[in-house]
């Protein structure tokens, strides 16, 4: 393949995505990854597939998504694991049954097909594996989770067969400016040229940005995730929680794969067989087990088959950036995702992708514009919603 018309930077869900769409709107497209697919927050996620809790800007995204997931496997000639049963977020005490109460009010003026289970006995009607402790839930019947590895890697199988190049183990080591466009990057291994730039590397974006003179305004902090040798199975749906400290899944396989919430991280991205780690703590793993333990008893008793760290892109609003870079005309960003990028993956990549080939997006994307942080302040933080 002669130079690429877009260079993707990321091998995670959004770039692979945006990858396929490319290809199939007839553009040359070469994928960059230092690591491989799904190497970081599309494989350390929980990988739910919601629409339930979402902000209202990202609601629309979601639903579009949802519409995509259901055809996917179709589309991709390959196995998602893709379940479209439900998502729980539970109310463990009166305040968070008040915090519930509100999330469904709000989501069903949306529009949003979203129920409030008001009792305990109506919870365990849906999933009779959880405790007497849970007094309260909304019922999104239309969520659902899938593998976030088999999904990252069906889309950029596809989109080699389309004439996409993926290209693995490589680092890109800054881009390439003349004048007001990037006219491609800098690996350990070459030069590439290329007619525009998408940049979804996840948390490491900035290192990529900042030499231009810009920064997407992070935190980085660090979920704990825990993954159960397979059990017999006990939950359909996806388990969240009114403050989004703990989630949990069944996988295909009969796992079950839980997550903290987010937690402060000041520790550092090591490499191990290739592969980017962030290690959790001895206090964050007891802690995890205890906390869904009390709304899932038989997760005490589950053999761990193993545990890892899941570094999240948080911005100040827990919104991602979709948008040009200022002053590049054809430089795009998409990362920022807060923990919650996985379910959107679908959509979010083809509006990345129709931003670099200058179209249209199908979807408003003005609350995700590179710019919207000059507003806030330094200390403003919104809460997560984490899983998918």
């Amino acid at each position: 393949m002669s130079a690429p018309d877009v260079l993707v930077i990321g091998a995670g869900i959004t770039g692979a995505v945006a990858a396929l769409e490319l290809a199939e709107m007839g553009a040359r497209v070469e994928v960059v990854d230092r690591y491989g697919p799904a190497a970081m927050a599309s494989g350390w996620t929980l990988a739910g597939v919601r629409q339930s809790g979402r902000h209202p800007a990202e609601l629309p995204l979601a639903r579009a998504a949802v519409a995509r997931w259901q055809e996917l496997d179709h589309r991709l000639e390959a196995k998602t694991h893709y379940r479209q049963e439900g998502n729980l977020r539970l109310a463990r005490s009166e305040a968070e049954v008040e915090t519930i109460k509100a999330l469904v009010a709000d989501q069903k003026k949306a529009g949003l097909d979203i129920s409030f289970l008001a009792d305990n006995s109506a919870v365990r009607a849906m999933v009779p594996a959880l405790s007497a402790s849970v007094l309260a839930a909304s019922w999104c019947p239309t969520d659902g989770h899938a593998d976030p590895v088999a999904t990252v890697n069906a889309y950029l199988r596809l989109a080699e067969r389309k004439g996409a190049r993926i290209s693995t183990g490589e680092i890109v080591q800054r881009l390439v400016v003349d004048g007001a466009n990037v006219s491609g990057a800098v690996t350990q291994n070459r030069e590439i040229s290329a007619g525009a730039v998408l940049a979804a590397p996840g948390i490491l974006v900035n290192r990529l940005l900042e030499p231009l003179g810009h920064a997407v305004p992070l935190q980085h902090p660090l979920v704990t995730v825990l993954r159960s040798a397979a059990c017999e199975p006990m939950v359909a749906p996806v388990l969240g929680v009114a403050n989004a400290n703990m989630a949990v899944r069944q996988e295909a396989g009969g796992q079950l794969r839980a997550t903290s919430g987010a937690d402060v991280w000041q520790g550092r991205l090591d490499e191990l067989d290739g592969k980017p780690v962030a290690r959790t703590s001895m206090g964050k793993i007891r802690e995890t087990i205890s906390r869904i333990s009390q709304v899932l008893p038989a997760f005490a008793d589950a053999e761990i088959e193993s545990v890892w760290g899941g570094v999240l892109d948080l911005t100040p609003d827990a919104l991602p950036v979709i948008d040009s870079v200022p002053g590049f005309d054809n430089l795009v960003v998409a990362a920022g995702f807060s923990g919650h990028g996985f379910g959107i993956g679908p959509i979010s990549g083809l509006l990345a992708a129709q931003l670099v080939l200058k179209r249209r997006p199908e979807l408003d994307v003005s609350a995700f514009r590179f710019g919207r942080f000059s507003n806030l302040s330094s200390k403003e933080q919104a809460a997560l919603t984490l899983h998918g």
